[in-house]
């Protein structure tokens, strides 16, 4: 197992070949970071070429991962999962994560970078915001520098929500929307959530912040905008969320993905993508909408295709 380039600036990313990690390790490079990453699917082509090295997770090799980690001075850590799939679940996510933490605290890192998610809880009965409590309090009780980042909709040209909503709205007349559809979404651009990271990198309080865009709508006005920017006619139906989600697993069948979880549901509904606060990413969704209609929504992005289909 090779050791990570010790230099003055080094820091280990997790999932720099994915949405998210991919534009934040842009930013750290153009900042002159040293970069890693830790992913599981090493094999996969690396954009950065020699720029990042890659390794695997290696959490069943603890000492593996430690030696992997040493010489960092940061972790950013963007490792979970965002539906049980296979051996995958919430609950291996967390354990896995400790197991990561403790190896960065044993390889010497100073300080963690790590994405949670708006309103964790552990009291929650969703297993998604219950897991990310219970990794925010193994961060805070790790010892190590922490910045705690809890983003809500993270929205590009690769992102799940934003863009299949769009293309649903391309293809179909009618869009169903579960519920009265006036629970909200703060969404925040990828670039700016990936200036944030980096930006955690070079501070050295502890902190926790909320990840969010300048703007706030209801469910059903971020439909209508997506309509109206792509130019496409749709007349939207309010479904009870039963039916909703049942409409959403027909879909999803058809399209071989994982559209919307009955988790996902519950927490969209429950007003959860929606904190508080002032603003911490300045791009504003209505404007990106506006600059890149041709693109938005033009193929289907699928989140079983993305992390769990077989690198050729």
């Amino acid at each position: 197992m090779r050791e990570i380039n010790t230099l003055s600036k080094t820091v280990v990313i997790t999932g720099a070949l994915s949405y998210t990690g991919k534009y934040a390790t842009r930013v750290l490079l153009d900042r002159g970071f040293n970069v890693g990453t830790l992913t599981n699917h090493p094999e996969r082509p690396n954009p950065f070429g020699d720029a990042v090295q890659v390794f695997p997770y290696n959490f069943d090799h603890p000492d593996h991962l430690t030696e992997t980690l040493r010489g960092a001075s940061t972790l950013i850590n963007t490792y979970w999962v965002r539906f049980p799939h296979g051996k995958s679940s919430f609950e291996t996510a967390v354990q896995n994560t400790r197991t990561l933490i403790t190896a960065a605290k044993n390889a010497g890192v100073k300080r963690i970078v790590h994405v949670s998610i708006a309103n964790p809880s552990v009291e929650s009965s969703l297993g998604y915001y219950k897991g990310k409590a219970q990794l925010e309090q193994a961060v805070l009780d790790s010892g190590l520098s922490y910045t705690i980042l809890r983003p809500t909709v993270i929205f590009g040209l690769e992102d799940i929500l934003i863009n299949n909503i769009a293309w649903f709205v391309r293809r179909f007349p009618v869009f169903g929307i579960p519920g009265d559809g006036s629970y909200r979404i703060r969404p925040i651009y990828v670039e700016d959530m990936a200036q944030l990271i980096a930006d955690a990198v070079d501070q050295q309080e502890n902190r926790v912040l909320d990840a969010v865009g300048p703007e706030t709508f209801s469910f059903e006005e971020l439909v209508r905008l997506i309509a109206a920017q792509v130019d496409r006619p749709v007349r939207l139906v309010h479904l009870p969320m039963p039916l909703a989600y049942v409409s959403t697993l027909l879909t999803g069948w058809f399209v071989r993905d994982v559209v919307l979880t009955w988790e996902e549901y519950r927490g969209l509904m429950a007003d959860l993508l929606s904190p508080e606060g002032p603003s911490s990413g300045e791009t504003r969704l209505s404007q990106w909408l506006a600059s890149n209609s041709e693109h938005v929504g033009s193929q289907y992005a699928s989140e079983v295709a993305r992390h769990f289909a077989k690198s050729s």
